[in-house]
Formats: C-alpha cells, sequence, structure tokens
C-alpha cells in the first residue's frame, strides 16, 4: 500500500522492532478494560442466579486467549489487511444474564459451569450467522441485505439490550456506592476531558483507580457497608505464575440457542459499523477490499472459536480504531503483536487472580456507565443513521421491538414435543422487528448513502468523536 498524504505510517517494520513492541502494548492495553470486564460481569450474573463461582470458562485467561486467537483468525481471513482487534462483545451480555437466570426445565438444577457451556454453545451459533450473512452478502451484495436490518430494527434492538440489564448495575453498585461513585467518576472525567490515550482507554483508567482507592480503603480496615472485607486476597496467594486457561467445551440447547443467536444481528451491525469506521479512520476501503464478506467471516469464526472454548462472544473493538486515528500507525502487524501479548497473558494464572479481586461494586459503576451507554448508542443509531420516526412504519416497527424487548421479562416459553423452548423478549424483539420492517411497505434504506451514520453502530464507551474524512 502507498503512503497516503496523511503522513501515516502503512508499514510499522520502518520504525524498528522496540518501538513496534510498544505500539503492540499500546493497543493491548486499550482493548484490555473493556476485554477483561465482560467475563467478570459474566461470572457476576451466574454466581447470583445459582448461588456458587464459575471455576471453567467465561474467566478472564480464556477470554484472554479468544481475543488474541480470534484477531489473529480474523486477520488471515481478511487478507492480513484490515487493522482491527476483536475483543469481548458488550451486546450478548444481556443473553448471558437471561441464561443465568433460566429456571424452567433442565435449567431449573443446572450449575453455573453448566449453564455456561449452554450459553457459550449460543455464542458459537451466533458467531454461524456471521458466516451465513457473509454468504450471502458475496451472493446478493451488501445493500440488499441490509434491507432487512436497518437502523430503525438494529437500533431499538440495542437499546433494549441495556435497558435489560439496568438493574443488575445497581444491585453490583449497592453493595459499596462509594467505590461506585468513584469508579464511574473516573470513566465520566476521563471520556470527556481525557487527552490521547487517557481518551481511549476510560474503562481502564476507571478500574485502575477505584482498585487503587479499594487498596487503601481495605489497608486502612474500612469494610463494605455490610460488613465484608473490600478486598480478599487468598487466592492470588495460592495461585501459580504459569499454568493452561480454564477451558470449557460448550454444549447445546435450543433455549440457549434461542437466547443468544439474535443478538447477532445486533453484533452483526456493530461489527459492519466498525468497518465502516476503521476504513475512514485508515482511508481504505475494506468493505470492498478484501471485503466485507471476508471480514464478517473473520468475526464469526472468531466468535464461533470462542463460544467452542468457553469464552464470550467476539466484536472488533472501536477502542483500538481511537489508537489507530491516535498513532497514525496503520500497520496491521502491530494490532497482531497485541494479540500475541494478550495471548501470553492468557496463560499467567496469577494475573487472573488479581482481576478476580475486584470488588463489585466497581463492576457496578462501571456498569452504571456501560449498560446505559448501550441504550445511548442504539439512540445513537437511530439519530445519525437518520431514521425518521414520524413515518407510522417506523414508529410502529420501534415501538413493538420496545414492548416485546422490555415486556417479555420471562421470556416466551412452549412446548414442542417433549422439549421446552423458551424465546426471550430480546429474541421475540429481533424477529418481529425484522418481520415488521420486510412486511411493511416505506422501507428506504440504503446501506452507504449515509457513512457518518453507517459507522455509529459500535456497541462501547470509548468517545467516539471520530473527524470526518
Amino acid at each position: 500500500m502507498s503512503e497516503k498524504n496523511s503522513g501515516a505510517i502503512r508499514d510499522a517494520r520502518k520504525l524498528g522492532i522496540p518501538k513496534m513492541l510498544i505500539l503492540g502494548l499500546q493497543h493491548m492495553f486499550a482493548m484490555f478494560g473493556s476485554t477483561i470486564l465482560v467475563p467478570i460481569l459474566v461470572s457476576g450474573y451466574f454466581s447470583a442466579a445459582c448461588g456458587e463461582e464459575l471455576t471453567r470458562g467465561l474467566t478472564v485467561s480464556v477470554t484472554l486467549f479468544c481475543a488474541g486467537v480470534g484477531t489473529l483468525m480474523f486477520h488471515l481471513c481478511s487478507k492480513l489487511k484490515v487493522p482491527a482487534f476483536l475483543g469481548s462483545s458488550f451486546a450478548f451480555l444481556g443473553g448471558f444474564s437471561t441464561v443465568a437466570n433460566l429456571n424452567n426445565g433442565m435449567y431449573a438444577t443446572m450449575s453455573a459451569n453448566d449453564k455456561a457451556a449452554y450459553a457459550c454453545g449460543g455464542v458459537v451459533v451466533a458467531g454461524a450467522l456471521y458466516l451465513i450473512l457473509a454468504l450471502i452478502i458475496k451472493l446478493v451484495g451488501v445493500n440488499r441485505v441490509m434491507k432487512f436490518l436497518p437502523p430503525v430494527v438494529t437500533g431499538p434492538i440495542i437499546i433494549c439490550i441495556g435497558l435489560s440489564l439496568a438493574s443488575s448495575a445497581i444491585s453490583s453498585a449497592s453493595t459499596n456506592w462509594l467505590l461506585a461513585i468513584i469508579a464511574l467518576g473516573v470513566i465520566i472525567i476521563f471520556n470527556i476531558w481525557g487527552k490521547g490515550m487517557f481518551k481511549i482507554i476510560p474503562i481502564l483508567m476507571g478500574v485502575v483507580i477505584s482498585y487503587v482507592v479499594a487498596v487503601i480503603l481495605n489497608a486502612c480496615g474500612i469494610t463494605n457497608p455490610d460488613g465484608s472485607a473490600i478486598l480478599n486476597f487468598s487466592s492470588v496467594a495460592s495461585a501459580s505464575w504459569v499454568g493452561i486457561p480454564a477451558f470449557q467445551i460448550c454444549k447445546f440447547d435450543i433455549t440457549a440457542i434461542l437466547v443468544m443467536a439474535p443478538i447477532a444481528i445486533a453484533s452483526m451491525m456493530e461489527h459492519i459499523g466498525d468497518m465502516s469506521a476503521i476504513s475512514a479512520t485508515v482511508e481504505e476501503n475494506f468493505i470492498e477490499d478484501p471485503g466485507l464478506h471476508r471480514t464478517l467471516m473473520g468475526d464469526g469464526i472468531a466468535t464461533a472459536f470462542a463460544g467452542l472454548v468457553g469464552g464470550p462472544a467476539n466484536t472488533t473493538y472501536g477502542e483500538n480504531t481511537g489508537v489507530l486515528e491516535l498513532s497514525r500507525v496503520h500497520d496491521p502487524r502491530v494490532i497482531r503483536l497485541a494479540a500475541v501479548f494478550a495471548i501470553v497473558l492468557s496463560f499467567i494464572p496469577k494475573f487472573s487472580s488479581i482481576i478476580a479481586t475486584m470488588p463489585t461494586a466497581i463492576i457496578g459503576g462501571v456498569s452504571f456507565m456501560l449498560y446505559g451507554m448501550i441504550s445511548a448508542i442504539g439512540v445513537r443509531n437511530v439519530v445519525e443513521n437518520r431514521v425518521d420516526l414520524t413515518k407510522s412504519r417506523n414508529l410502529i416497527i420501534a415501538g413493538v421491538i420496545f414492548v416485546c424487548g422490555l415486556g417479555f421479562s420471562d421470556g416466551l416459553t412452549f412446548a414442542v414435543g417433549s422439549a421446552e423452548i423458551t424465546l426471550t423478549g430480546l429474541a421475540i424483539a429481533a424477529i418481529v422487528g425484522i418481520l415488521l420492517n420486510a412486511i411493511l411497505p416505506g422501507n428506504d434504506y440504503t446501506f452507504g448513502s449515509n457513512p457518518s451514520g453507517d459507522k455509529s453502530r459500535g456497541v462501547y464507551v470509548m468517545n467516539t468523536d471520530n473527524k470526518e474524512k
């Protein structure tokens, strides 16, 4: 690739190995806070619902391993051309929470590990849906496909994902409001007033600074309001320095699949938005070359692999797009170095044990921002894609999605033969929204007609004030 007038560096090898390693570390830190937050949140869902801790799969170690390997898989599928990092997807949090709280049929007496395994089976199927969409896009083109998945459908679905999780943020934060407010405040400060790299990693800064405060409070003998210790380091001392991540092979059940798979609709739109954003940032049209079908295939394979071994779904990360803009180094080799660093970290159990000591209140404070931001991003998806809500068809589609997504709080359970199947509110909302959009006249959405709107689909918290190219 030729050098552009922007002064961006397309081949980082000219900088030398030491600088390339530093740039790789920078990308790893950019994705780190958000990526490790997902398994911590998910573990909390299953622990609260089942009264026991997860010991296999969906751990920090497994998640980092899946992020690193998934990123390398994505780069192979995209001909080593796209500078994207794949980290944990926030879009699937609602699905994991729902599976954790399933109490009907065989799930009534199921352990936390087994429930998590079935949820990961749903992630595998979600990844397979990426491959189906990639094939369809290859055969008929992206514009025809996107007619069935316009922002009037995907935006309200993303809003429902965030709102469905709101109560769990309150529950976690209430264990120690001081720490929760500190975590939330730090994220807001860095997201609004941060400069350079600090503006791109608000979640990581919120976690680190509030954790330091927790260490100080714990050293001073201060406890949580219920009398429990703020921090417990007993597991850290017994953890080894080197070890294999606690992988767990997924399991398949139609109920869990119907919970998790429909979320792929939102995450696939996130992927398309991220590809648009990365293309605009590095001034290369990756939707045409290597092609959206190839990047979707890479993301789908990475997600399916993660679910197979007990990891959360992967997605392309906007945080790393921000680093591309900041550093002006657009070489995918640097991203692959970050992937290798993530894999190396996954084999250090002591590091994961330290992460596991994070107080629930800090997670609650971060979730305060995260869950609300997910819903706000859904609103942004609608606004920036100029969805005309003065049209009756659009109001009907959005309204029905909201009622289905939030009204069916316990889902819809029905029997097929001897098996009980549960459709969650989000699954019902996705199905009904797509059907209404296909049936009702007046669908005038065309992908690519509004590039700034198309690239505003990512479910992440970093500041996304990108300059127009």
